[in-house]
């Protein structure tokens, strides 16, 4: 298909929309494809009502059921899943006294909060809020932390995890690799043989726990090689791909992939400062991804009633976009202060009854009052 204009239109799109109309953007593959731009009299959020359930939904993970002790297969929630990915959070207290595989998948921790060590089979790292943390299937670990109020988001994934090529922005494009840690081999604190003393390895498989129990601890590498590996990357040192002319589309800021989804970073920056730009995520409906944001820290701006903490989750086919008085405040700005992770999704995601359980049900409203105060925020 060649490129077509028809009607009233901008020349570029994000750019100098024209006065009495709202820009969609229409596109297929997430936004790697084939694109149109449709320009509107109304905003495609402006609905009175919704039913049925491809409805926009909010929760609030601090609603969620609090563990106890980390790892234990059912102290972690899962809010969304499908067959290539689950979207958990745990919130664990204390260090418990056994070590964790996953035969299952890769997993994606994402420390929301919390510090302490990372045990591993490759050795020891630390660990504080804004980690990102990948542990490829089969790592035996444990978290070692060091205080009681920890929150971990999780993605485990039945694939690979890998970090995204970068294309013409280079190797070096929104991080260097040397800033990318690894664990160090060391002698684990608990390594002493004490007589008749077994550890308990707790290996998932197939979302069931066997107990595998040595005479010695496990964790027992004294150094290592290769390119498969425990890696550390925290927020503070991702670099976000700016245009002060043009708003740029969410996938430049892809930080992790694997097979059926996507894992982005949204992270402090200047907003746009062009005459005519817009400085606020464009009207698109989703067609070939399920979008999930968790919300970290700092001023979400764009999405009225949302705070630390919570999942917003916008599935394939229906519009969303900028809450009504988000692009006005935009342009009392000169840059975001928020951080956050998104996950999209190929294949469709089953929502929970424990996420249903902690959701702001007016959320879908939020586009039609933007003095409507979410009840998710009252204590």
């Amino acid at each position: 298909m060649y490129l077509q204009a028809k009607g009233k239109f901008s020349k570029q799109a994000h750019v100098d929309i024209p006065t009495g109309t709202y820009e969609e953007e229409f596109g297929r593959d997430g936004f790697f494809g084939p694109v149109s731009h449709l320009y509107h009299q109304n905003p495609p959020t402006g609905w009175t009502r919704i039913e049925g359930p491809l409805r926009p939904h909010a929760f609030n993970t601090h609603q969620l059921p609090q563990s106890a002790l980390l790892h234990a297969v059912p102290d972690r929630v899962t809010m969304l899943y499908n067959e290539d990915v689950a979207v958990q959070v745990v919130r664990p207290k204390q260090t418990h006294p056994w070590y964790f595989r996953n035969a299952d998948g890769d997993e994606v921790y994402f420390i929301h909060e919390g510090e302490g060590t990372l045990e591993t089979d490759f050795g020891e790292m630390p660990f504080e809020t804004g980690d990102y943390i990948i542990i490829p299937r089969g790592t035996t670990y444990r978290f070692v932390l060091a205080g009681s109020q920890n929150f971990f988001l999780i993605f485990e994934s039945h694939s690979r995890v890998v970090e995204p090529e970068r294309g013409i922005l280079g190797q070096h494009a929104l991080y260097d690799q040397t800033v990318i840690e690894t664990p160090v081999p060391t002698t684990p604190s608990n390594q002493e043989n004490t007589t008749g003393h077994e550890w308990e390895v707790k290996v998932k498989r197939l979302n069931e726990l066997t107990s595998v129990f040595y005479p010695f601890n496990p964790l027992d590498t004294l150094g290592w090689k290769g390119d498969l590996t425990v890696l550390k990357l925290n927020v503070r040192d991702i670099r976000p791909v700016m245009s002060h002319r043009v708003h740029l589309p969410p996938s430049v800021h892809a930080t992790f992939k694997a097979h059926g989804f996507i894992i982005c970073s949204f992270l402090p920056r200047p907003l746009e400062s062009e005459t005519g730009a817009m400085r606020v995520p464009f009207y698109h409906r989703n067609i070939d991804y399920d979008e999930v944001i968790f919300y970290h820290s700092g001023d979400f701006f764009s999405r009225d009633g949302i705070q630390s903490g919570m999942v917003t989750f916008h599935p394939q086919g229906i519009h969303h976009g900028p809450h009504p008085k988000a692009i006005e405040a935009s342009w009392q700005k000169t840059q975001t202060d928020e951080v956050a992770v998104m996950i999209d999704t190929v294949r469709p995601l089953q929502i929970t009854q424990e996420a249903l359980a902690a959701e702001w049900a007016d959320y879908w409203k939020s586009w039609q009052d933007t003095k409507l105060k979410s009840e998710a925020n009252a204590e």
